[in-house]
């Protein structure tokens, strides 16, 4: 994983998420609540009155791009080795096929579908873009869906877990965004994404200079 974000060049200045396949978003750097495309990002668990609020944008990973490329061709290449399967099972029923040959596709299919499971899982989680309102109280986070789009989801300040009193630390690769009420955990990394606004950030997590 690491390898891969080395491999992502970050692209220069403000730029914003694009759109691949039609699926992600594009933002632009001027105004990142404009947005191009047919159809807005999902929300989830948004709460009301959130529309007339104001985000200020304060971290942003730009490789999300590519991993929402990658989330798309992962689930292309799963659905093409489980539909070769009913062909395979009717070449071997016809004697056109080995068992050997039928148990390799098996187990590819299989292995396809376990890494698709676990792909999916992590890039669901892992973070873009983070958002906070001009009043602190309200956390945006823009995250991936199964399918590599754009998805949205609120948590209230006060129920985010300061990065302070976690065991994670800055330097790993990913760190954790928890809530006290135990609902979804995310992902973002530090190494490679960028803090846009450090003391709107600092209201939230704490201070970077007293992670464990």
């Amino acid at each position: 994983m690491a390898a891969f974000l080395r491999a992502v060049p970050r692209s220069p200045g403000p730029a914003a998420w694009g759109r691949p396949l039609h699926g992600l978003w594009y933002c632009s750097g001027r105004d990142p609540r404009r947005w191009v495309g047919s159809r807005p990002p999902t929300s989830k668990e948004k709460p009301p009155g959130t529309e007339t609020e104001t985000f200020q944008m304060v971290y942003r990973f730009d490789a999300i791009r590519s991993f929402g490329y990658l989330s798309r061709l992962k689930v292309a290449q799963t659905a093409l080795t489980v539909v070769a399967l009913p062909p395979s099972l009717y070449w071997y029923s016809q004697g056109l096929m080995t068992f050997n040959s039928l148990c390799l596709a098996g187990g590819i299919a299989g292995f396809a579908l376990a890494m698709l499971c676990w792909m999916s899982h992590f890039f669901r989680r892992l973070v873009g873009i983070l958002y906070v309102n001009e009043s602190g109280t309200m956390l945006r986070v823009a995250h991936l869906t199964f399918w590599g789009r754009r998805q949205e989801t609120y948590c209230p300040v006060a129920d985010v877990i300061p990065m302070t009193e976690s065991q994670d630390r800055p330097q790993e690769l990913f760190v954790r965004i928890q809530q006290y009420s135990g609902k979804q955990t995310f992902y973002l990394t530090l190494r490679y994404g960028r803090i846009l606004d450090r003391e709107r950030f600092t209201q939230v997590f704490g201070m970077l200079d007293k992670f464990k």
